[in-house]
């Protein structure tokens, strides 16, 4: 009989998805990974494949944070949006993993069960096939790219600024080059990221409704 492993495989993620939030993805090796529980790398290789697999437990501990309220009874652009909204809270929440997100090739469970709801709420508007397929991309692709403007677009805020200091930045650019950008960022800097998320979602769902 087998010996008995040494670490769940949540341990696991928890560990690495925490390695990353703290230190980003460089700080995510089997040698940290195997300090941060306790034990010898030699040990983590009996539980992870390479580089890949450490990127794979902190994209499969991003996506099992994803949590959403739907019933039977909601319209299926209701549904969509709240199954959208969970995606990009657990991906929001951890954003030195967003460049996984994006680039990843996942088909672990955690991440096929958000996907699967996502067309199921897709599907209720009618949608099959082709259709169903561009639908799916179109919101995917705005939920990973929503969360990635917020950390890399003009507006993001980097390690140690606050909203004001990029406000200010932006606000100091020529006006008559840059009239839009000023406009925006100071709108920035009273927007609820949420209310701006479920408005450019409803954008997404007027079109799909067309």
């Amino acid at each position: 009989m087998p010996a008995p492993r040494k670490f769940a495989r949540e341990q696991l993620q928890a560990a690495a998805l925490a390695l990353v939030d703290d230190h980003g993805l460089a700080g995510l090796t089997m040698r940290s990974l195997a300090s941060a529980l306790g034990t010898g790398a030699m040990t983590i290789y009996n539980y992870v494949d390479g580089r890949e697999g450490l990127e794979q437990l902190v994209t499969e501990a991003v996506m099992a944070e994803a949590h959403w309220d739907a019933t039977p009874s909601m319209d299926w652009d209701d549904e969509v949006l709240a199954v959208a909204e969970g995606m990009w809270r657990a991906v929001r929440a951890h954003p030195h993993a967003i460049p996984l997100i994006l680039t990843r090739r996942s088909l672990d469970l955690a991440t096929l069960r958000p996907a699967e709801a996502l067309l199921q709420a897709l599907a209720r508007s009618g949608r099959s096939g082709t259709a169903l397929l561009v639908a799916f991309r179109a919101v995917s692709g705005f939920i990973t790219g929503y969360a990635q403007a917020e950390l890399v677009g003009p507006l993001s805020v980097a390690r140690g600024e606050d909203l004001t200091t990029i406000t200010d930045r932006i606000a100091a650019l020529p006006p008559e080059q840059f009239p839009k950008l000023i406009e925006i960022a100071y709108a920035a800097a009273s927007s609820d990221p949420t209310a701006e998320f479920r408005a450019g979602m409803r954008i997404i769902l007027a079109g799909l409704e067309t």
